[in-house]
């Protein structure tokens, strides 16, 4: 009898955590695909929010990362933003995403005032947080890959900030399979920090992104 009743209670406890997922994801993907559009044609923003990945040791990004950097670089000699939020994991001394990525779009012309870092961009929750509270912005352009958009568009717009997404997919992606099925996770993850109004890692005071992206370097 108590076998039964667990593997009742086991299934019930199954089924309402598949309906919770499936329903975070429906909403979530349902909320996230309005508003992406191409560089070209995207509405113009206050700012790109170019969201990190993978950086090898060597300080090279991940093609993922690449194609991200790239777009954003894109954005912003288009005209199409005036700043770029560099925003990404640099947790330790020895794994630094946003360095690497202010490095990048240097090295391609970006004046280095108009790249802010986000230090502390853990998760894409995070630096939405961070992206309002922290760098004061209103409205960005959120650059990342196609699969990640509609979770990164949906926080934003529910801590109301007014974002339209431009997908960086260049490329053909190793590990894409994985990267789509660790979404569905993602999104229902998401949806419950969204519930509970949950605090990012870190806060900290105000970089107006409007000012200076050389206050947030912690490098020379």
């Amino acid at each position: 009898m108590f076998i039964k009743k667990l593997l009742i209670i086991t299934a019930l406890l199954v089924l309402i955590a598949a309906a919770v997922t499936a329903y975070a994801n429906i909403a979530v993907n349902r909320a996230g695909l309005s508003g992406i559009y191409t560089v070209d044609k995207v509405p113009p923003a206050d700012a790109a929010i170019v969201l990190g990945a993978k950086v090898y040791t060597s300080g090279a990004p991940s093609h993922v990362l690449a194609d991200r950097l790239e777009t954003g670089v894109e954005l912003y000699k288009k005209g199409k933003v005036k700043k770029l939020l560099m925003t990404g994991d640099h947790g330790t001394v020895t794994y630094d995403e946003v360095n690497n990525m202010r490095l990048y779009a240097l090295e391609r012309g970006v004046p280095e005032d108009d790249i802010f870092m986000d230090h502390a961009g853990f998760s894409t929750y995070d630096s939405m947080y961070r992206a309002r509270d922290i760098f004061q912005i209103k409205t960005a352009i959120i650059v990342t890959q196609k699969f990640h958009l509609p979770r990164a568009l949906y926080i934003a717009r529910v801590m109301d900030l007014e974002v339209s997404g431009t997908a960086a997919d260049k490329r053909a992606y190793a590990g894409a399979k994985i990267m789509y099925f660790r979404e569905i996770f993602a999104r229902t993850k998401a949806a419950a920090q969204l519930a509970i109004g949950m605090k990012p890692k870190y806060l900290g005071p105000a970089i107006p992104i409007s000012g200076d992206g050389r206050m947030t370097k912690d490098k020379i």
